[in-house]
């Protein structure tokens, strides 16, 4: 039988990650106190102490949606690029 992946909500993993930055336990402990395993409360912790600027980055939003739109224009631009190569052969033959 295979494991069972529990899915952590993002509250829960903040709070977890807060508990790891405030130093008050060690990450045994605050594992133990939380459920999860030791290299969860370290892994959460690094993502927390990596993102905390964009939550202050006010052109983040923008950056993501401007990266979005063009990779949905990049999309399009290869199922075009499909289309034509097809008809172009096909109206060759």
């Amino acid at each position: 039988m295979g494991k069972i992946r529990k899915k952590h909500s993002p509250q829960f993993k903040a709070k977890v990650a807060l508990a790891a930055i405030q130093n008050d336990e060690t990450i045994a402990q605050i594992a133990s106190r939380f459920g999860v395993h030791p290299n969860m409360v370290s892994a959460w912790k690094r993502q927390m102490l990596e993102g905390v600027a964009d939550i202050f980055d006010k052109n983040q939003k923008h950056k993501n949606q401007a990266q979005a739109e063009t990779n949905e224009l990049y999309r399009q631009i290869g199922k075009l690029k499909v289309e034509n190569d097809f008809l172009s052969r096909k109206l060759v033959s």
